[in-house]
């Protein structure tokens, strides 16, 4: 094989070391159907793989052990070299090289490192397990991921804030929540990694890192429930204990595919939970199936008041549809419609809930000034412990007046009357986000518009206190997106239900 291709191997080396971004663009072949693979899926076309490569910050240092080439014919041959990265073990390297113009470029490449023991973006602590459950046959074998927000006896709970786990004392008990997947056999796998404060709808952590999405390779995993979606996601956990407030647990379930949960306000306790905004917050789970979810939920809700939700009666809201993308707002239509025609929805109509501008502003109002009443004194005292968007949304959280929540909470309440109305108890659909997951590499302003969107379509399930459930049912470009089904109060049971058979009748 001819020497200019090792010579283009060893630039190529060169070039990654360095996190040459232009010479790595150059030595990778152009157009829709250049590959790269690693553990975390596959990225399709050159821009996507170079889009990857400007937000992951540089790879891995490393050494090449050895370096073999086989030749294909005059124009390609694979060349695999044997790594050996500097924190240990070894890994591996293949590619497919092509002749392409005279040059010769990438065509094909997967990466395989040595496994961390643990992934810190994803995992603040793991034991094997971390608390083992009771001997009860309801949850045996499930293992649980907890957000970094709710009490496991022994361990502090950090928030997403190094500086605020430093201060924080180890819980004497676990958190309600915890305790009752504990009581019915589940184990706690460990910790997991959740947005500052939950203040977020992302899941990038600028102290830690932003966990994988297990879905799409190179996009954000959706927060602040990132670390537990993510443990579910990649296989890690088979449950996700999670808070939504905002969308927190139905956000990162539509950007990776899972089912995600928010519960009635009040179904679950909150005691042993590091709260935001109390208004809203609300315990619920992640998981990859809809029976997990219903045994997650079985075992933690207080049965006896669950309602049935109404088995006929559906609504879509044109008004608030219309904050999605137009990839999503296409699949959800065509998703009611194949409802529609398998004689699912047979008491459809549409509805007006108010202006969405207005119910986000009105939500956004009360949560902040809950926020605010919530961390600020100690944020504060420790200037500099937040990453600069979240310090950024807590400074607006920090100039809401008195007068302006008070009148914010009066139309809160106004709202929420508004919305029952016009719901008149039928079960809500709507996108669970406004749009696929964006790339960790898309600029703040993009993921402020995502969020303000998104944040439109989840606000609904916050303001009226019902329970919200994210069904894995959509794809848009290959990325999942949820299908978000909004049941009365109390009905939490029921939506799972609904959910399941909505899955069921869109897969097949």
């Amino acid at each position: 094989m001819s020497d200019d291709l090792l010579a283009a191997f060893w630039r190529y080396e060169g070039a990654l070391m360095a996190n040459d971004l232009e010479t790595l663009d150059r030595l990778f072949a152009p157009g829709p159907d250049t590959l790269r693979g690693d553990a975390a899926g596959i990225l399709r076309g050159h821009d996507a793989i170079s889009a990857f490569r400007k937000g992951r910050g540089g790879a891995p240092k490393r050494e090449i052990v050895s370096v073999d080439v086989r030749e294909i014919d005059a124009d390609a041959a694979m060349v695999v070299a044997v790594t050996a990265p500097i924190t240990g073990g070894r890994g591996q390297q293949t590619q497919l090289w092509r002749r392409i113009d005279g040059e010769w470029v990438v065509s094909v490449a997967h990466v395989s490192l040595p496994a961390p023991a643990v992934n810190s973006t994803v995992w603040r602590i793991v034991g094997t397990p971390l608390v083992a459950g009771a001997d009860t046959p309801e949850l045996a074998s499930q293992t649980v991921a907890v957000k970094d927000l709710f009490d496991v006896a022994g361990f502090a709970v950090g928030g997403g804030v190094p500086a605020y786990l430093a201060e924080s004392t180890p819980a004497a008990r676990n958190a309600v929540a915890v305790q009752n997947l504990l009581d019915t056999g589940a184990s706690v796998t460990g910790i997991a990694r959740t947005d500052e404060f939950a203040y977020s709808v992302a899941g990038k952590n600028p102290h830690y890192g932003t966990p994988p999405n297990g879905a799409v390779p190179g996009a954000i995993p959706g927060g602040s429930s990132s670390g537990p979606a993510s443990a579910v996601s990649l296989g890690q956990a088979s449950i996700g204990l999670g808070t939504d407030t905002g969308g927190s647990l139905r956000v990162p379930a539509s950007y990776q595919g899972l089912w995600g949960l928010r519960t009635t306000h009040g179904a679950v306790s909150s005691e042993g939970l590091l709260p935001l905004s109390p208004s809203f917050d609300t315990v619920g789970w992640l998981t990859r199936e809809a029976w997990t979810m219903r045994a997650a939920a079985t075992a933690s809700l207080d049965l006896a008041k669950q309602v049935l939700p109404p088995t006929r009666r559906y609504a879509v809201a044109p008004g608030l549809n219309a904050q999605a993308a137009p990839g999503v707002r296409a699949a959800f239509d065509a998703a009611i419609g194949t409802l529609d025609r398998a004689e699912l929805l047979p008491d459809l109509a549409e509805v007006e809930l108010g202006d969405a501008d207005e119910l986000f502003e009105i939500f956004r109002s009360v949560q902040a000034a809950e926020a605010w009443a919530t961390h600020g004194d100690w944020i504060e005292a420790h200037p500099g412990a937040l990453g600069d968007d979240i310090a950024a949304r807590f400074a607006v959280a920090s100039r809401i007046t008195e007068h302006e929540e008070a009148e914010a909470r009066v139309a809160l309440a106004a709202a929420r009357i508004a919305i029952e109305r016009a719901l008149d108890g039928r079960i809500l659909l709507l996108p669970s986000a406004s749009s696929i997951a964006p790339s960790t590499t898309a600029d703040a302003a993009t993921i402020e518009q995502t969020r303000g969107s998104t944040l439109r379509l989840t606000c609904v399930a916050g303001i009226t206190g019902r329970p919200a459930l994210s069904v894995p049912a959509l794809t848009v470009d290959g990325a999942p997106v949820g299908l978000c089904v909004v049941g009365p109060r109390f009905g939490d049971i029921g939506v799972i239900t609904t959910g399941a058979k909505f899955h069921a009748a869109l897969a097949g």
